[in-house]
């Protein structure tokens, strides 16, 4: 994942070292208020030969669905085969503070993943939905390899339109083999269905090292709308009362036992990672996408290309 906070000069030199490094795909994240997901993927795209670039996610309130159609379709047609969607409902206080959270989020998203897969199938397109209205719209070039159209949810209701609307779900951070199994449940897709995971990552030769440049990254797991991706967990109830107890999210991480925290990220030891990873595939992951930590995201590329 490229970090949403790196400095914007970084950006190509990121993704050049992700490319020339091996890893399959590089995702850039849209939150609030840090940068555009569409520009950066197509900077990504643009300086690097080979990487597949994910945008995970936007946000759908904040677009029309025609008009994030054309971005996406405008990018599968300069760098064919290399681009995948991701879209979701955005985090409700962020939807919020700009005006774009809908009254049902479900709806606006189902809509919205209709048109988008319709349209870039070169479809002609008629909708009158709640919120996504389109009256015979068919873009003038369809891209040859249709992108596959992601959503980015948590949340049983949100996870099963994602099963009957999406090319697949985007999980966020902490995704254990025990939360991707409830997911799939919830899911219930009745044919192909592409699962990436987001984890945080971090590989060194000392666990205990790579295991305290995680636990900063870990702070935001306690908060609820985590609470999917703990209640599968046999120490939810524990972890529950852990960051009760604690007063700052700061002690919640310091006070994380390293059990949980080999559980919540991709950590330790190459060994200790692989042995991780392997679980996810085993799961039902078709991609574990690693969020870099430490104080220089581009050397933490160096330390986590020892897991390809």
């Amino acid at each position: 994942m490229l970090p949403r906070d790196l400095p914007a000069g970084r950006v190509v030199e990121f993704a050049q070292r992700a490319d020339a490094l091996g890893f399959d795909e590089l995702w850039v994240v849209e939150d609030c208020y840090f940068r555009g997901g569409i520009a950066q993927a197509a900077v990504a795209l643009a300086s690097t030969p080979r990487i597949h670039v994910g945008l995970g996610i936007l946000p759908a309130g904040a677009r029309n669905t025609a008009f994030v159609t054309m971005e996406i379709a405008t990018l599968a047609e300069l760098f064919p085969g290399r681009v995948t969607a991701g879209i979701g409902h955005g985090m409700p206080v962020w939807m919020r503070e700009v005006g774009a959270w809908p009254a049902s989020p479900l709806a606006l998203l189902g809509e919205t993943l209709r048109g988008m897969r319709e349209l870039l199938r070169g479809q002609r397109v008629t909708a009158d939905g709640r919120y996504v209205q389109l009256s015979g719209v068919q873009l003038e070039n369809a891209p040859s390899i249709v992108p596959a159209v992601l959503a980015g949810v948590r949340g049983p209701k949100s996870l099963a339109l994602a099963g009957r609307h999406a090319d697949g779900t985007v999980l966020a951070e902490p995704v254990t083999p025990e939360y991707l199994a409830a997911a799939l449940d919830s899911i219930a897709a009745r044919g192909p269905h592409r699962i990436v995971a987001y984890n945080v990552a971090a590989v060194d030769d000392d666990a205990v090292v790579a295991r305290n440049l995680a636990r900063p990254a870990l702070e935001w797991v306690g908060e609820p709308d985590w609470a999917p991706h703990i209640i599968p967990l046999d120490f939810a109830a524990d972890f529950a009362a852990l960051r009760t107890r604690s007063a700052s999210r700061a002690e919640f991480v310091a006070a994380l036992p390293d059990a949980w925290v080999d559980r919540l990220a991709i950590v330790g030891t190459v060994p200790d990672a692989r042995a991780s990873l392997a679980r996810l595939h085993d799961a039902g992951a078709h991609s574990v996408v690693f969020i870099p930590v430490g104080p220089d995201p581009v050397a933490a590329l160096d330390s986590l290309s020892r897991l390809l």
